[in-house]
C-alpha cells in the first residue's frame, strides 16, 4: 500500500481535516513536474548537437569510477518522472550544494518559508508548494498543540479524581482512620529533640563517624540541597529521593534506638494497615525522579547510616483524607425515579456514604474515564507521528523531483517544533499505564495493557463461509417454496384465502425483520466503506461492535428457520400421514419466535451478549421515554420501531390468533373483536408516541425549539396513521377517507421535508454543492439526488392503503407487506445519510470521543462555575 492510502487510512475521522493535506501537496510536485517536462521538451538552438552531446556524455559515464552496488547517502534514485507517489527525480536539473530554503518561525504568523531558488526557471511553482507547505504545518501544529492542553487539563482533573479515590478507598476499608497522626506526633517531637543537639554534636564528632537519618516528615526536595549546600561535609546515604521535600537531621548515638524502634513500628503497622496497590509487584512503578512523578509515589525513607553499614526503612505514606471534606458524589446515572425527583425539584441525594457499593461504582467510572482518557492520548501520539512522517515523505518527494536538498533543513524545524518534540503526550500515556495498571489491574500489567489497548478483531473466515452459507439457503428455500407452490398448484385451492389470512401474517414478521437487518448490513457495510464512525456516534464499546458480516449472519439464519417452518408446514398439510397434526403444523412460527425471543434475553456470554443487551437496553429507553435522557442510539431505535408497525401489528395477531385458541381451527376471529381493534390503533401509535415523548425530553432539556417543531412531525404522523387505520377497519365510509388522505399527505410532506432539511442536511441553496451540503463523502453528487427522490416515492407508498388498488394476481395481506417492506427499504436509505450528517457534524467540531462523567465534584470547581 502507498503511504498516501494509508496515511488516509489511519486518520482519525473526526480530525481528517486537521491532518496535513497530503495529496493536494502531491498535485502542486505534479505541477512542478509538469513544468519540468514542458521546459525539457522545449527545442533549443544547436538541439542534434545537444543530442550527441547527450550521446557522449551517457558514453562517458561507462568509466566512471564504480559507485558500489549500494547506494551512497545523499545521493538520489532515478527513474520515471511522471512516478510521484514514489518520488522518482527528474533528469537534466542541477543539484546544488546550499540549502534552497530559509524557514522562519514568527509568534504572530507562525512558520515561514523564504524559497532562496524563486528566480529561477519554475521557481514559483515551488514557491506556491512552500506556502502551502508552511499553512499545512502551521495548522497541524497548532491543532495539536490546542489537544495536548486538553488532555494536561484533562490530567489535572484525573490527578484530583484519583486523590478522592484513594481517600474513599481508605475509609471504607478502615472507617476508623489510620492512626497515623499519632505516630506522625511522635516522630516530629523526637525530630525536635534531635535537631537541638545536631549542632553540637556536628562539632564535636568526626565527619566519618557521623550518623546520618533521613526522615521525610513531609516532601521537599528544595530543603535537602538547601541543607547539602549549608553542610559540605555531610554523608548522604541513599541518592534516590522519592519526596519533593525531605528533612535531613543529624542524629546523635543516644536517640539512634528509640529512633530505629519507632521506625520499626511503623514499619510494620503501616504494612499491615495501608492499602498496597499492587502487593509486591513492580508492575506500574516508575524510575521517574521529577518531582511530580516523586509526590505521586507517596512514601516515607529513612536511611542510616553509621560507618561502613546502612539500614533503610520504608513505608507507604497514607493518602490524605481531608479532600473528602471538599467532595460529592457526582449521580449521573439517568433513571425513572432521579427523572420524577428533578421535576418534583427534588434535592439530589450528594453525600459521600462510605461502602463497597459505592466504591465499585466510583472505580467503575473512573476506569472508564482513564480507558477514553488513554485512547485520546494514544490518538494524538498517531496524529504527531503519521503527520512528522507525511511532512518527511513529500519533502523527499519534493527533493528527487527537483534534486534539491530540502528535506534535511525543513524536517529539521518540525523536529524541533512542538509537534515533533514535545513529548507531554508519551510521558501521560506512560503515568496513566502506571496508574491505571496499579490500581485498576491488581498490579498485573498483562490484564491492565489488554485492557487499555484491546486488540482489533479479527475477521475469521469461518464467518464468511457461514454467512455465504446461510445465504445460500435463503435463497435455496425460497426457489423451493416457490416450486412447491407453482407444482401444487396451492395458490387455486379452496383453503388458500384462509392460510393467507392466518398463516402469512405469522410468518411475515420474520421477513420484516429479516429486510431490516440486511438494510441495517448495508448500512454498516457503506458506513465503514465512506468512514463514518458509527461505533462512536452509537456509543457501542470498543471492540463489541457488529460488522456487516455478523448481521448477515443473524438475518440470514432467522430467514432459514422461517422458510423451514413455511416449508415444514406446507409438506405436513400436504402429506396424509400428518396431515391430522394441524395443531401442531399451527404451531410452528410461534415456536420459533419464542426461540428468538430467548435468545434475545439469554444472559450467557454468547451469541453477541454485548449487542443484545445493548439492543434490549434502548428499546427500554424508547418504551420508557420520556423517563430517560434521550441520546442517539435511543432515538435512533425509536425511528427503527416506526418503520415496522406492521411487524408490532403482527406481534399482536400473535398473541390474539395464539391467545383465543383460533390456531385450533385455522380462524381468524381477530378482526370482529373490539379489543383487538382497539389495539390496532395503540400498536400503531408506540413508536410515534415515544419519539414524541423523547422530542419533548429534549425539548425541555436543551431549550432548542428545532425539537418542538420535530415533535410536531411525529405528531402529525400519529394522528394519520389513526385515521388510516380507522378507514382501514370501516372501509366505503367517504369521510374517514378524507381525512386520512389529507392527514397522510401533511404528515408525509412535512417529514420529508424534515429529512432533507434537518436529518440530511441537503437543500441547502447557498452551499458550494448545489441543493446539497458542502461537505460530501460520497463523490457521485447524482446518490444524494437519487436518494432524495426514492425517499419521496417510498414515503408515499402509503397512497395504497387510502386509494385501495387491488392486483387480481396479489391477494389483500401480499399487497399490506410489499407496502410495509417499502417503508422498510427507506428506512435503511434513511439511515446511511442520516448517520453522514451527524459525522460531519462531528468532523466540524473536531469531536472524537464522548464525555465520560466522573464519579466526584469538587466544590472548588462549582465555585468556579457559579
Amino acid at each position: 500500500m502507498k503511504f498516501g492510502k494509508e496515511f488516509s487510512s489511519q486518520m482519525v475521522p473526526e480530525w481528517q481535516q486537521a491532518y496535513m493535506d497530503y495529496d493536494y501537496l502531491k498535485t502542486l510536485l505534479k505541477e512542478i513536474i509538469r513544468f519540468k517536462l514542458r521546459t525539457n521538451n522545449a527545442p533549443t538552438r544547436g538541439g542534434a548537437k545537444n543530442h550527441h552531446g547527450g550521446g557522449l556524455n551517457r558514453k562517458m559515464t561507462l568509466y566512471r569510477a564504480f559507485s558500489g552496488l549500494v547506494s551512497t547517502p545523499g545521493r538520489h534514485r532515478r527513474g520515471n518522472p511522471h512516478d510521484v507517489e514514489e518520488g522518482i527525480q527528474l533528469t537534466g536539473t542541477t543539484t546544488t550544494t546550499s540549502g534552497p530554503i530559509l524557514v522562519n518561525n514568527t509568534a504572530d504568523r507562525g512558520y515561514e518559508t523564504t524559497f532562496l531558488m524563486a528566480a529561477e526557471e519554475g521557481g514559483e511553482y515551488e514557491l506556491v508548494f512552500f506556502r502551502r507547505l508552511d499553512d499545512e504545518f502551521n495548522k497541524v501544529n497548532k491543532f495539536y498543540k490546542e489537544k495536548v492542553e486538553e488532555v494536561l487539563k484533562e490530567a489535572m482533573v484525573l490527578n484530583k479524581q484519583m486523590d478522592a479515590l484513594i481517600a474513599f478507598r481508605v475509609k471504607v476499608e478502615n472507617p476508623e482512620g489510620w492512626g497515623w497522626d499519632e505516630r506522625a506526633v511522635e516522630i516530629t517531637r523526637l525530630a525536635s529533640d534531635i535537631s537541638t543537639s545536631a549542632a553540637a554534636i556536628s562539632a564535636s564528632t568526626p565527619a566519618g563517624a557521623k550518623s546520618i537519618w533521613f526522615v521525610p516528615v513531609h516532601v521537599a526536595i528544595k530543603s535537602l540541597r538547601t541543607a547539602l549546600d549549608s553542610e559540605p561535609n555531610l554523608k548522604v546515604v541513599g541518592t534516590k529521593f522519592r519526596f519533593i521535600q525531605i528533612r535531613i537531621v543529624i542524629v546523635p548515638p543516644t536517640y539512634q534506638t528509640d529512633i530505629s524502634n519507632l521506625l520499626v513500628k511503623v514499619r510494620s503497622q503501616a504494612h499491615m494497615e495501608v492499602i498496597q496497590e499492587g502487593g509486591s509487584s513492580k508492575a506500574g512503578q516508575l524510575e521517574d525522579d521529577d518531582e511530580e512523578e516523586e509526590e505521586a509515589q507517596a512514601e516515607i525513607v529513612a536511611s542510616v547510616s553509621t560507618g561502613a553499614s546502612t539500614a533503610r526503612i520504608r513505608a507507604a505514606r497514607p493518602a490524605p483524607l481531608d479532600v473528602l471534606d471538599r467532595v460529592t458524589i457526582n449521580n449521573t446515572k439517568e433513571t425513572p425515579r432521579s427523572t420524577i425527583k428533578r421535576v418534583l425539584q427534588v434535592s439530589k441525594q450528594t453525600d459521600l456514604k462510605f461502602s463497597r457499593e459505592n466504591l465499585m461504582k466510583v472505580e467503575e467510572k473512573l476506569r472508564s474515564a482513564f480507558i477514553v482518557f488513554y485512547q485520546k492520548l494514544r490518538l494524538l501520539k498517531s496524529y504527531s507521528f503519521l503527520n512528522v512522517l507525511a511532512f518527511s515523505k513529500v519533502l523527499k518527494k519534493y527533493d528527487k523531483i527537483t534534486s534539491r536538498d530540502a528535506t534535511k533543513p525543513y524536517m529539521k524545524v518540525v523536529d524541533s517544533s512542538y509537534l515533533g518534540s514535545s513529548d507531554e503526550v508519551v510521558r501521560l500515556m506512560e503515568r496513566v499505564e502506571a496508574t491505571f495498571i496499579k490500581h485498576f489491574a491488581n498490579a498485573n500489567r498483562t490484564k491492565g495493557m489488554n485492557i487499555l489497548r484491546p486488540k482489533a478483531k479479527r475477521e475469521r473466515h469461518r464467518l464468511t463461509f457461514s454467512t455465504g452459507f446461510t445465504a445460500g439457503c435463503v435463497f435455496s428455500l425460497i426457489v423451493a417454496l416457490a416450486a412447491i407452490i407453482r407444482t401444487r398448484n396451492l395458490l387455486q385451492e379452496e383453503g388458500q384465502k384462509q392460510y393467507m389470512n392466518t398463516m402469512f401474517p405469522l410468518y411475515s414478521f420474520f421477513g420484516f425483520i429479516v429486510l431490516h437487518m440486511i438494510m441495517y448490513a448495508a448500512n454498516i457495510y457503506y458506513w465503514r466503506r465512506y468512514k463514518v464512525n458509527y461505533s462512536f456516534i452509537f456509543g457501542f464499546k470498543q471492540g463489541t461492535e457488529l460488522g456487516y458480516r455478523q448481521v448477515l449472519l443473524v438475518g440470514f439464519s432467522i430467514g432459514v428457520f422461517a422458510l423451514l417452518c413455511v416449508l415444514a408446514n406446507l409438506d405436513m398439510e400436504a402429506n396424509p400421514k400428518t396431515k391430522d397434526y394441524k395443531t401442531f403444523t399451527e404451531l410452528l412460527p410461534l415456536f420459533l419466535l419464542l426461540a428468538m425471543f430467548v435468545v434475545l434475553i439469554l444472559p450467557f456470554n454468547f451469541f453477541y451478549r454485548s449487542s443484545r443487551f445493548f439492543f434490549l437496553t434502548c428499546l427500554f429507553h424508547c418504551l420508557a421515554a420520556p423517563l430517560y435522557k434521550v441520546t442517539l442510539p435511543d432515538f435512533f431505535l425509536g425511528d427503527q420501531l416506526t418503520s415496522q408497525v406492521q411487524a408490532l401489528r403482527s406481534i399482536e395477531f400473535y398473541i390474539c390468533y395464539y391467545g383465543w385458541g383460533d390456531f385450533r381451527h385455522r380462524q381468524n376471529t381477530c378482526n370482529k373483536s373490539s379489543v383487538y381493534n382497539t389495539f390496532l390503533f395503540i400498536v400503531a401509535v408506540i413508536p410515534y408516541a415515544s419519539r414524541f415523548l423523547q422530542c419533548l425530553r429534549r425539548l425541555f432539556e436543551e431549550k432548542n425549539p428545532e425539537q418542538g417543531w420535530n415533535g410536531l412531525k411525529y405528531f402529525l404522523t400519529i394522528v394519520a396513521v389513526c385515521l388510516r387505520t380507522a378507514y382501514s377497519i370501516q372501509k366505503g365510509q367517504i369521510a374517514w377517507r378524507v381525512l386520512a388522505a389529507i392527514s397522510s399527505a401533511a404528515a408525509a410532506i412535512f417529514s420529508t421535508y424534515w429529512d432533507f432539511i434537518h436529518d440530511w442536511g441537503l437543500l441547502n441553496r447557498t452551499s458550494k454543492n448545489r441543493w446539497l451540503r458542502d461537505k460530501l463523502l460520497i463523490p457521485q453528487k447524482k446518490v444524494y439526488f437519487i436518494a432524495m427522490i426514492l425517499n419521496v416515492l417510498l414515503r408515499f407508498a402509503w397512497i395504497q392503503t387510502i386509494l385501495d388498488f387491488n392486483f387480481s394476481f396479489m391477494h389483500r395481506q401480499t399487497m399490506v407487506t410489499v407496502v410495509a417492506s417499502l417503508e422498510i427499504i427507506r428506512r435503511g436509505i434513511w439511515n446511511f445519510f442520516r448517520l453522514e450528517n451527524e459525522h460531519l457534524n462531528n468532523v466540524g467540531k473536531y469531536r472524537a470521543f464522548k464525555s465520560v462523567p466522573l464519579p466526584f465534584n469538587y466544590d472548588e470547581d462549582e465555585d468556579k462555575d457559579d
